[in-house]
C-alpha cells in the first residue's frame, strides 16, 4: 500500500497537520478513539487555545525554536476555523479558551476538516519502520492483519510520556533516536509536587491565592491547592515544568497583600485581636491553624513589635519548601523535552538529517504553559508540517 503522508498519531498535532498535508494522507493510532486528550481536556471543555500566546510561554533548549510555527499559524487562525464550524467558546482566565458545550465539539472538526483527503485507522499497532533513501516503510498491524506501507513522507506525532493510561508512550523517542536524532532529557511537567511526609494532608481541600517562585525564578501567580500527597493547583502545576529534583520552590501567600501594613493597622485599632483571627481575615482558617505548627503564631496583635511583624510577613511571603517529587507521568499533562530541536526546521518541522521525516507536537523538545498553550502548539506545529509537505518545502 502506497501513501503520499503517513501519519503516526490521531491526536491534536496528527489531524491538525492531515488537514493540511493533502491528498492521500494516511492517520494511525493505536487508540479505539481519536484524540483522547482532546476528549478529557479542560474538564472535557478543551482548553482549546490562549488568546495571549507568545513564544514566551513555552519551555526548550532553544527558546526561539517555536517563533517560526507560532507565527504562521496563530491562535486567531485556530479561532477562526472553530467559529468557521459554529462552536461557541468563552474566554476564562488569562486567556484562556474553552468550548461551550464539549471538547468533541473540537475532535468533530478536526475529524471534518480531514475527510476530504485522509484515512484514519483506529486500534492499529506500528512495527518495523525503515527507509530506503526514497521511501518510508511501515509495518502497521490492524484488526490482526499486518499491512506494510511505503510511505513518501512520514510525521511521528505520537506525543511524549504524559497520562501512560490513554496509551502514552515514548514512541516519538525511539523513531527519532533510530533515525540519528538527539533527544533531550525528558520529565513530567504540569504536574502535582508530593512531599514523602504527607505534611499537607491535614488541610488536604485548602486552597488559597499564591505565587510560587522556582530555583531558575519562573514566577507563578495563581491558586494554590493542598493536597493529601502535596500541592497542587494552577500556580504549582506552571511552576512543576521549571522544577528539578532536589530543588526548593518559595510560595508567597497572599502575594499581593501588604500584610506588614495591615497588622499594623490592626495593632494600632484592636491590639487585643488574636494574631491566628487577624491573619484569618486574609488567608483560610484551616492554613492558618496549621502554620501555628510551623510559625510561631500565638499571642494576640498588640504583642508585636514592628522587627517581628516584619519577620512574620516575611515567613508568610517567602515559604521555602523542597517537594520530594512529582506526582510523575501518570497526571503529568505534557513531557518537558524530547526531539532535540537543533535537529529540526523550525520552518517546516522536518528532520535535517532524513528529508520527509517530520516530528510535531509534544514528541518535540518544546513545551507550553498551563492555559491551552500546549494545544496551540500542537495546531502551529501540525500546520507547519503539513503545509510543507502539501507545497514541496524543503
Amino acid at each position: 500500500m502506497h501513501v503520499n503522508t503517513l501519519i503516526l498519531g490521531a491526536g491534536a498535532a496528527g489531524l491538525h497537520c492531515a488537514a493540511f498535508s493533502g491528498p492521500n494522507t494516511l492517520v494511525v493510532d493505536h487508540a479505539k478513539a481519536p484524540a483522547e486528550k482532546i476528549r478529557i481536556s479542560g474538564g472535557g471543555r478543551c482548553n482549546f487555545t490562549n488568546l495571549g500566546t507568545t513564544p514566551t510561554n513555552f519551555i526548550s533548549q532553544n527558546p526561539h525554536f517555536a517563533k517560526s510555527a507560532l507565527a504562521r499559524y496563530t491562535q486567531w487562525d485556530f479561532i477562526d476555523l472553530v467559529d468557521r464550524h459554529g462552536i461557541a467558546w468563552h474566554e476564562k482566565t488569562l486567556g484562556q479558551l474553552f468550548c461551550d458545550t464539549s471538547a468533541k465539539d473540537i475532535i468533530a472538526m478536526l475529524l471534518a476538516e480531514i475527510a476530504p483527503t485522509a484515512d484514519l485507522w483506529l486500534q492499529t499497532e506500528v512495527g518495523t519502520i525503515r527507509h530506503d533513501g526514497t521511501h518510508f516503510h511501515v509495518a502497521l498491524k490492524r484488526l490482526g492483519q499486518v499491512t506494510l506501507v511505503q510511505a513518501d513522507n512520514l510525521v511521528v506525532a505520537t506525543g511524549g510520556k504524559s497520562i501512560p493510561k490513554m496509551g502514552a508512550t515514548g514512541l516519538a523517542y525511539e523513531i527519532a533516536e533510530q533515525f540519528g536524532l538527539a533527544v533531550t532529557d525528558t520529565r513530567p511537567a504540569l504536574v502535582p509536587f508530593t512531599f514523602s511526609d504527607d505534611r499537607f494532608k491535614p488541610i488536604a481541600g485548602t486552597a488559597t491565592p499564591a505565587r510560587l517562585i522556582t530555583a531558575d525564578g519562573a514566577t507563578f501567580d495563581e491558586s494554590l491547592l493542598f493536597t493529601h500527597r502535596g500541592l497542587s493547583g494552577p500556580a504549582v502545576l506552571q511552576a512543576s515544568s521549571y522544577w528539578q529534583m532536589g530543588e526548593d520552590v518559595r510560595v508567597a501567600l497572599a502575594p499581593d497583600f501588604d500584610i506588614t501594613a495591615a497588622l499594623k493597622t490592626q495593632r494600632a485599632q484592636d491590639g487585643r485581636k488574636a494574631l491566628t483571627t487577624a491573619l484569618a481575615v486574609h488567608l483560610p482558617a484551616r492554613l492558618v491553624d496549621f502554620l501555628g505548627g510551623e510559625l510561631d503564631l500565638t499571642g494576640n496583635v498588640g504583642d508585636l513589635a514592628d522587627a517581628r511583624i516584619a519577620d512574620l510577613a516575611a515567613s508568610l511571603q517567602n515559604w521555602s519548601l523542597k517537594p520530594s517529587g512529582t506526582e510523575g507521568y501518570r497526571t503529568a499533562e505534557v513531557t518537558v523535552g524530547g526531539v532535540n530541536t537543533n535537529e529540526l526546521s523550525s520552518k517546516t518541522m522536518q528532520s535535517k538529517a532524513t528529508p520527509h521525516l517530520y516530528f510535531i507536537g509534544e514528541a518535540v523538545d518544546v513545551t507550553g504553559w498551563l492555559g491551552g498553550y500546549n494545544f496551540q502548539w500542537a495546531w502551529s506545529s501540525g500546520y507547519a508540517a503539513g503545509m510543507a509537505i502539501a507545497t514541496g518545502a524543503p
